[in-house]
């Protein structure tokens, strides 16, 4: 789309977060809230969006894509005062302007593309965005005369009983001429209730002029109308945008048995026929291959890359971790900062001990190695290809496995060497320990003493037995 510039407001205070972090940086499945509005600025194909800022412009700068010119709003003097400092940065430019609102991350690319055909193809000086809403508390309300043209917008802090009952609302985005837009602010007075200069004011002057015409696109769902103000709209804004994450990969060929238990960041990329079992947490920035497992209760965090085929057990940990193909991580095992090649084994309770205090180091476990249970590798370290750790071992740092070694203990000590094919074990070199010479004893040895003579046993003595007496009986 030719002719278009893109103004993003956020230079609100966001008082209603009740935080320290400003609101357009508050995340939504791993990204800045203010991200979502300048992927729609892109999908417009508009590379230089005017980012407007206020008090927490310093903390905001940094996660602006470098082409964003950014524009400084001193004092919160309300969208009206926003929208007109940003006419120095456009210049001469007459074409169309789309503002766009960085608290509004649930409008989708398609909608604002909508937006921007419906106002060419009426030749229009202004077209709204629009929605209907069952409690539209909150929100500027769309008024229309009688044959259904558009007069203004009222902001609910502005409006009387009666335009509060209008249940059709502003959503937000608003494309106009730039001519218009900026004649109309010129006008503009702050509000009686706020003392604020509205966008929405110059939105009804323009409607009051002779020869301008106004167009609305219709949203289809009203949930792209929600705006975060809050923790509860931030939590309802999440979990829409989570919902649309998993549905996608569904619609991708990836099987996640309970999309409600399942938490996956923006720019996660899964293979066709991965399975992703219940309370896995998948965080931005991680690659899986296809034919993999992945949980239950998982978490893999940014830096991670899976191969094909390869299976992570419940309760499992990566950060920054290349994973090979065939590769089976047990369960509450963590591997952080590690490359692991293809066909390993890692048993269960495996931990890559890679924070020294101070620094991240680096573990490499080679291809075909069998991690026993409950070992812990002190990085920096590396496990040659085909090498065995027994279960319990301990491996220092620097203490490298050589190829096809077998080390065992704590710490792990060299115990054998396997066999090319695998099948019979080699004994480690190890130097042959010379023979400890025999200790000389200065000690009299004593004489052996002569065993004493068996005593004879004496006969035994035979007891009479006593006999019965006759029992007599009585005469009568």
């Amino acid at each position: 789309m030719s002719a278009v510039q893109i103004i993003i407001l956020a230079a609100g205070d966001g008082t209603r977060m009740k935080s320290e972090t400003p609101k357009v940086l508050h995340p939504i499945c791993g990204r800045p809230m203010i991200s979502y509005a300048l992927d729609l600025a892109a999908a417009t194909g508009v590379k230089q969006p005017i980012v407007i800022l206020g008090k927490a412009a310093e903390q905001v700068k940094p996660i602006l894509p470098k082409e964003a010119r950014v524009v400084i709003q001193p004092k919160p003097l309300g969208t009206g005062d926003a929208v007109a400092l940003a006419k120095r940065t456009l210049g001469g430019f007459s074409g169309d302007v789309v503002i766009l609102y960085a608290d509004t991350p649930l409008v989708r690319r398609t909608t604002i593309q909508r937006l921007i055909e419906t106002h060419r193809r009426a030749s229009s000086t202004c077209t709204l965005l629009t929605t209907h809403l069952a409690d539209p508390t909150g929100y500027g309300r769309v008024i229309r005369d009688a044959t259904g043209v558009v007069t203004g917008v009222v902001e609910e802090a502005e409006a009387n009983l009666a335009q509060r009952a209008v249940r059709e609302v502003n959503v937000g985005p608003i494309c106009l001429k730039a001519h218009a837009l900026f004649e109309a602010l010129a006008q503009v007075k702050p509000a009686s209730a706020t003392k604020e200069w509205y966008l929405t004011q110059a939105v009804g002057l323009l409607a009051q002029q002779s020869g301008t015409k106004f167009s609305t696109a219709r949203l289809d769902n009203a949930l792209e109308a929600l705006g975060v103000n809050s923790r509860v709209e931030l939590a309802k804004a999440t979990g829409i945008i989570r919902q649309r994450i998993v549905d996608a990969h569904l619609h991708n060929g990836v099987t996640i048995v309970d999309p409600h238990a399942t938490y996956i960041d923006h720019g996660v990329t899964i293979g066709q026929d991965t399975v992703i079992h219940p309370g896995t947490v998948i965080e931005s920035g991680v690659h899986i291959g296809r034919r993999c497992s992945i949980g239950p209760f998982a978490r893999l965090r940014s830096g991670v890359a899976i191969g094909d085929g390869t299976r992570v057990g419940n309760f499992a940990e990566l950060v920054r971790a290349k994973i090979g193909e065939r590769v089976r991580i047990g369960h509450v095992s963590y591997l952080g900062d590690s490359t692991v090649e293809d066909d390993v084994n890692i048993g269960a309770g495996t931990i890559t001990a890679n924070y020294d205090g101070k620094e991240k180091h680096a573990t490499l476990i080679g291809k075909g190695a069998f991690i026993g249970s409950d070992t812990v590798l002190v990085a920096p370290v590396k496990v040659g290809p085909g090498a065995v750790t027994g279960a319990g071992s301990v491996v220092p740092k620097g203490h490298d496995v050589p190829q096809r070694g077998v080390v065992v203990g704590v710490p792990a000590r060299l115990l054998e060497k396997a066999s090319k094919n695998g099948d019979h074990p080699e004994p480690a070199s190890r130097p042959a320990a010379a023979p400890r010479p025999a200790a000389r004893s200065r000690a009299k040895v004593a004489p052996a003493r002569k065993p004493a003579p068996a005593r004879k046993a004496k006969p035994a003595v035979r007891r009479p037995v006593p006999r019965p007496r006759p029992v007599q009986r009585k005469k009568r």
